[in-house]
């Protein structure tokens, strides 16, 4: 199996990160022209990885409807960090912290829109790692 971290800064505010390119790069580097799984793990007690579209408003949307489903407030019984930061720890309920793909011929099989991003409510760590794995099959 071929693992590598990826270290991305997503900064101080909620973001969408697109890791598409980094995921490329990887497959580039440690797979040919080969088949196997990929798989995306953010090592994070507040962060998760989504497959979806970007740059059309969505990961907007994505931020917009997290915040209305986890708003920023004192509800949260985990209460270190900045105000609201408990809802972090639930996110990854809702946004798993990990995906699988299938990587055909040395590139990772995603629909046409399809992007694999880096989903980070968490302004309190501006830096995040990724663990990028290749299993040849």
């Amino acid at each position: 199996m071929q693992s590598e971290i990826v270290t991305v800064r997503t900064g101080t505010r909620p973001a969408v990160y697109d890791l598409t390119a980094e995921v490329g790069a990887f497959l580039e580097e440690h797979v040919d022209d080969g088949s196997g799984l990929l798989h995306v793990f953010v090592p994070h007690a507040t962060a998760g990885v989504a497959i979806m579209e970007t740059g059309a408003g969505s990961d907007d949307d994505l931020l917009a409807a997290l915040d209305t489903l986890l708003p920023t407030d004192n509800r949260w019984r985990h209460r270190h960090g900045t105000p609201g930061h408990g809802r972090d720890h639930v996110m990854p309920a809702l946004v798993a912290p990990y995906a699988t793909l299938p990587v055909l011929d040395g590139a990772v099989a995603l629909g046409t829109w399809q992007s694999i991003c880096l989903v980070d409510l968490n302004g309190d760590n501006a830096v995040r790692q990724v663990r990028l794995s290749f299993l040849a099959g």
